[in-house]
């Protein structure tokens, strides 16, 4: 009982010493800084956010207004570096919000720019780039190893890592999850109609009328010649030591290979998501992840309601799958991003 206790006073001591560290570096730096790094060499630029010494002056990226230091200098923090994983033809700056509160906390955080598969370019939307994702998380991580600015100031032994809807098949992929295009083809054979955004993206819609019969017609024979691969693949970076999956694409694994992750999973569920149907996605990895923990779920949010600030300009069918649905209250997205930051804070910071 009293080694026990010795150990149980031992954890706590520590759990307040890093707290306490984690704090005083908080109070050491003013603002959130931004700058971009290159890729390692045939990979995209990484945008980095970090705690800085300068204050916050308004910065423009494409349609977004930000208040972030440009350029500006890098203080120490707590340490600990977050990967984002951006979601389909995404950006950082959708996520800037919660890359923000993450550096409020004393994180850096790098936002790797996904080959073919961002805003700039979307030209190998779906499993070309899902193929590749992950090892772009990890070179990232090299990437920022090699950056003179950053790599004195983190221990990149326990890494964590975030994604979004894309972005989360890549954070379950390094969760220990296998996946290959043939499973997503049964799915799709099998689910076609009820789970119709998934197999087909943003290209049409499904109105309830006549046509609807005549889409998932055409639909159907470029779905078998597109997920024409039997392959099951996966990647695993042993640095990558705490991971956040929010509305991820899922239907294209192997469920039990999430059974049991190799780190700790956390996962945000928005109940409203008609582009990533929540039963056959987060839904379906919750059922079998019983160890996974449930950061946010929230009822009335649709696929794009956690991002902040949120890309307004949007049309078509896209616009409709990420605007926020009827009654959703956009007030709650700072408690979710807040319960993402406490799930890094308890994995990364804690001495284990």
């Amino acid at each position: 009982m009293k080694y026990r206790r010795a150990r149980l006073t031992v954890a706590l001591l520590r759990y307040l010493l890093v707290t306490a560290l984690a704090f005083l570096a908080v109070l050491a730096y003013a603002g959130v800084g931004t700058t971009e790094i290159a890729g390692l060499e045939g990979n995209g630029p990484v945008t980095m956010f970090y705690p800085s010494s300068a204050t916050a002056t308004p910065l423009e990226r494409g349609p977004f207004k930000l208040a972030l230091a440009l350029n500006g200098p890098v203080v120490q923090g707590n340490g600990r570096l977050v990967v984002l994983s951006h979601g389909s033809g995404g950006s950082p700056w959708v996520h800037s919000d919660l890359a923000q509160r993450l550096v409020e906390a004393g994180f850096v955080v790098a936002v790797p720019e996904h080959d073919g598969d961002n805003w700039h370019d979307a030209s190998k939307r779906g499993p070309a780039s899902w193929k590749r994702r992950p090892s772009e998380v990890s070179r990232a991580i090299d990437a920022v190893a090699q950056d003179s600015r950053f790599a004195p100031l983190l221990s990149l032994d326990r890494v964590g890592m975030y994604g979004m809807s894309a972005g989360g098949h890549t954070a379950l992929t390094l969760a220990g999850g296998r996946w290959s295009p043939s499973a997503l083809l049964k799915h799709c054979e099998a689910h076609l109609s009820d789970d119709f955004q998934t197999c087909v993206g943003a290209a049409t819609r499904l109105r309830g009328n006549f046509l609807d019969a005549v889409k998932i017609g055409v639909a159907m024979p470029i779905i078998r010649h597109r997920l024409d691969d039997s392959a099951w693949y996966s990647h695993e970076d042993s640095r990558v030591q705490a991971i956040v999956a929010e509305v991820p694409f899922a239907a294209d694994f192997d469920f039990q290979s999430l059974a049991h992750p190799r780190v700790p999973l956390g996962m945000v569920v928005l109940g409203q998501d008609q582009w990533l149907a929540p039963r056959f996605h987060a839904g379906a990895v919750l059922k079998t992840c019983t160890a996974c923990e449930v950061l946010a779920d929230v009822p009335l949010a649709g696929h794009g309601s956690l991002l902040s600030p949120q890309p307004t300009r949007l049309g078509g069918i896209e616009g409709e799958l990420l605007r926020d649905p009827p009654g959703f209250d956009r007030s709650i997205v700072p408690a979710a991003h807040a319960a993402i930051v406490g799930f890094f804070r308890r994995q990364l910071l804690v001495l284990k």
